[in-house]
């Protein structure tokens, strides 16, 4: 069994996969757009090249994702989406780039528990955690 978040993005979703691509080397895997649907989904004539489904690997964890039916602002939260990096440098390096034009809600830094570790939610409101599996126990 696998665990796989599913995540929507309200139409953001092709700008969430590219930005996830940069920021921490997210592969995109499959992406299924509404107008490609055999079933005839019944959208908006700007919806048609949205995306109805796709799918991402970070690391070795796959998570889904969609711009469902609307583009109203998303609302992230009870969640966060964890990263452990192999090293400060990688760590550090995703924390900054999760960043960018986000909310920083625990800067990176060492704790008593990882040599570093920041807590982010990024541009689209995906609330972050990033840290380092070391000898402090992370």
């Amino acid at each position: 069994m696998r665990l796989e978040p599913y995540l929507y993005f309200n139409g953001r979703t092709e700008e969430a996969l590219v930005f996830y691509q940069h920021a921490i080397n997210a592969e995109t895997l499959s992406v299924l757009r509404f107008k490609d649907s055999p079933d005839g989904v019944t959208t908006t004539p700007e919806w048609q090249h949205k995306i109805m489904h796709s799918t991402f690997r970070i690391g070795a964890s796959i998570i889904m994702a969609s711009d469902g039916v609307n583009s109203a602002p998303q609302v992230f939260s009870g969640f966060s989406i964890a990263i452990v990096a192999d090293d400060d440098a990688s760590g550090q390096r995703m924390f900054e780039a999760l960043s960018v034009d986000g909310n920083v809600r625990m800067t990176w830094q060492p704790t008593f528990w990882s040599s570093g570790f920041g807590m982010v939610s990024d541009k689209f409101g995906i609330p972050w955690i990033v840290s380092v599996m070391d000898d402090l126990g992370g």
